[in-house]
């Protein structure tokens, strides 16, 4: 239902056409139930709700109250191993020990330990297929009835759901910032985009669409009508789109294998490849770069059969390696391996973001008498830049002062990994110069504020959006080297998974860290118990959903606190049928069931590469604690992966990041303040309409204020 995307993507909730009459019942029963799940309505849905008829009231209701639980991930039972839980979980090895003598006693009678050692010895021993072990003794109903209601605390999570305009508008508006954006989205958003150009194909559409990925989605839905493509400029937007609608991944970052295409298909693919190379035959040069998948598409759409489009069968004859054609990329590489730098710099001017992507290299490799000429060069690129280039380059050059202890590489589907820097780093004099330039041309290009710009502190720290690859689906997830201050004494992580089609083991555990990220200790399936962190038990299959929670008192002595789901056996995180990593803020006197909507502070999907995931990290600071966001994945192992063998490569990669220097909205409200009133927001509802940037939206703000949220603060990226 669009209702329901848009209330996840947005907390605004539609409004609804339905017929007029009482519905103050209805109200107030909404009133209570997000109440229940940490949810309040504003003033205006709960009018808007009071003023419709009984029918149409509770179809609203409805859908808000299923929007808001599966955001919070309260769609699903979350049941832990140990009924009792925080309570009543067992020492690791006594536990074991317990199971095991009830494997050896199946028929009854009581078991020495000279007979438990005799079990182990024999080597038949096999933690899963000991009695009882890692399926639920319980039902959820079980659980419920030995755990008291939750005692409500004053730092419970409220979150505002605010009312919005009909559903078409709301998905059109929702539909024209996706497509439209500057920076691109991640797989979650595209999947939302993709829906929406469905359903809004015959309402406006985004004058420009900035982002490659963004169009092959939109033309995806485009080529299923049998309209005209849209923004196809390169040879490459093709190929990005014959992916996507072959079901593959349209950033490329993996292989697809492609399908069959119908005939009238063929032609459009083929047809826009032709305008494309004849418009612009040095777009050839990009096709070396992925000849073997334009080879596999050749294939399928058989150039040779449309002799009216000469041009598309150049494609496939570069791809073949019949035709040479050498590209800007390997021209400027060739002059840089002939010491001729200068020259280097000078090939890439054409293409400004490639030239301030390679920035870094050529400044590093330019001998003294040609640095001058490089540095000219790159400056000059700023003009016709993005500023997603020109923010992601600003925010590499204020890390360029001195080496960094690790430096961390990630990709575009989340894998983490890390190495030496064996970088010099840049002189200082450069450093200020080049980020100098890169400020002013940067607030040149922020947009202009009628209104007075209020600013909630908690946004300040939240890394720029530059690519929505860096960041998860979910609720209140942050970019990658965002932090969020985290209140409350004690933490509860929950993760749940639910298999597809076979048996699918994960792993929910904890790695502490020292001061020197150094190993202070793990809790997880094997170790059940460590300063004061309580593991729920381990499960071992989840047919029908499974949940393993660890409680943190964040009282700990170690100064690190790293969450990690490790893959044991079965399917992957983007092969399960659902997946997820949350975690929840309590104080020692609240009592209650493991999982209750209201304490949930954050829940993300997990669905990158790899077999472990390391979502965020838990820092304490001179503040107090802080969550940064990770979202990185590890390869690991095909199976049995576990907490104890990832130590030092989850320590490498928690050390790089938290040493980083992100660039976050601090720094474009600074930028703002050159030029217009700034107030950071105390609570108080402000007196005349503003335009309001913070994570969620409060209450009482005027009529006539613009708000930008998490699901917009990639907008104020100008393009």
């Amino acid at each position: 239902m669009l209702e329901k995307l848009i209330i996840q993507k947005t907390l605004r909730v539609p409004a609804s056409t339905g017929t007029a009459g009482d519905g103050s019942g209805v109200a107030r029963q909404l009133d209570a139930a997000l109440l229940d799940v940490g949810f309040a309505a504003s003033r205006d849905l709960l009018d808007h709700l009071t003023a419709l008829a009984p029918g149409p009231a509770m179809d609203l209701a409805a859908t808000v109250v299923s929007a808001v639980r599966e955001l919070v991930g309260d769609h699903v039972r979350h049941n832990p191993y140990f009924i009792a839980f925080p309570e009543g979980v067992p020492d690791t090895i006594e536990f074991w020990a317990e199971r095991l003598r009830a494997a050896v006693l199946t028929g009854g009678g009581t078991a020495t330990d000279e007979q438990l050692r005799d079990a182990v010895r024999t080597g038949g021993v096999n933690l899963l297929d000991l009695p009882g072990y890692g399926t639920y003794q319980h039902t959820w109903a079980d659980m419920l009835a030995v755990h008291d209601e939750l005692i409500a605390g004053a730092r419970d999570r409220v979150t505002l759901l605010r009312l919005g305009d009909t559903v078409d508008v709301e998905a059109e508006r929702l539909y024209l910032a996706l497509a439209g954006s500057t920076t691109p989205l991640g797989e979650a958003d595209l999947a939302i985009l993709g829906e929406l150009a469905s359903a809004c194909a015959d309402a406006a559409q985004p004058d420009e669409i900035p982002v490659r990925e963004n169009r092959a989605v939109l033309n995806g839905v485009r080529l299923a009508l049998g309209r005209p493509l849209v923004g196809v400029d390169s040879t490459t937007d093709v190929l990005r789109l014959a992916c996507h609608v072959s079901g593959g991944d349209v950033s490329l970052a993996t292989v697809t294998r492609f399908r069959s295409f119908r005939r009238p298909e063929r032609r459009v693919l083929l047809a826009a490849l032709d305008q494309v190379v004849a418009a612009s035959p040095a777009k050839l040069g990009d096709i070396a770069r992925y000849a073997e998948r334009w080879k596999r598409l050749g294939e399928r759409l058989h150039p040779h059969e449309y002799e009216q489009w000469p041009h598309a069968g150049e494609v496939f004859a570069v791809a073949r390696g019949e035709r040479k054609v050498r590209n800007l990329a390997g021209r400027a590489e060739s002059a840089i391996q002939a010491g001729a730098v200068g020259s280097a710099a000078s090939v890439l001017s054409s293409a400004p973001g490639l030239l301030l992507r390679s920035a870094d290299r050529l400044l590093r490799l330019a001998p003294r008498a040609e640095r001058a000429a490089v540095v000219e060069a790159v400056t000059g690129a700023f003009g016709s830049a993005s500023a997603r280039v020109l923010c992601s380059l600003r925010e590499h050059v204020g890390n360029r002062l001195s080496p960094a202890s690790a430096r961390m590489y990630a990709s575009r589907s989340r894998s983490g990994w890390v190495g030496p820097d064996r970088r010099p780093p840049l002189p200082a004099d450069l450093v200020a110069e080049l980020s100098a330039l890169l400020d002013a041309e940067i607030g040149a290009r922020l947009p202009v504020w009628e209104r007075p710009l209020l600013v909630d502190p908690e946004v300040l720290d939240v890394a720029l959006p530059l690519s929505g690859k860096a960041s998860e689906g979910g609720f209140a997830v942050l970019p990658r080297g965002s932090r969020a201050t985290v209140s409350g004494e004690l933490l509860r992580f929950f993760m749940y998974w639910r298999q597809d089609s076979r048996r699918t083991d994960y792993d929910l555990s904890v790695q502490l860290l020292d001061d020197d990220f150094q190993a202070a200790g793990q809790v997880s399936w094997t170790n059940y118990r460590h300063d004061g962190v309580v593991h729920s038990g381990d499960l071992t299959e989840a047919a029908n959903g499974a949940t393993e929670f660890i409680d943190v008192p964040l009282s700990i002595a170690g100064r690190y606190v790293v969450p990690q789901v490790n893959i044991y056996a079965g399917e992957s995180f983007d092969e399960v049928a659902e997946s997820m990593f949350g975690y929840q803020s309590r104080s020692p006197e609240q009592q209650g069931a493991p999982f209750d909507a209201r304490t949930v502070r954050s829940r993300s999907q997990m669905r990158g590469k790899g077999r472990i995931a390391l979502p965020v990290v838990f820092a304490k600071t001179e503040q107090g604690w802080q969550a940064v966001w990770l979202h990185l994945y590890l390869r690991g192992w095909p199976s049995f992966n576990r907490v104890e063998e990832n130590t030092f490569t989850t320590a490498h990669r928690v050390r790089a990041l938290m040493e980083r220097r992100y660039l976050t909205m601090s720094y474009l409200v600074d930028r703002w303040r050159e030029r217009t009133e700034v107030t950071l927001w105390d609570g108080s509802p402000p007196d005349e309409p503003v335009t309001f940037i913070g994570i969620h939206a409060p209450d009482g703000l005027p009529a006539g204020s613009e708000v930008y949220t998490l699901d917009r603060l990639a907008e104020l990226i100008p393009a």
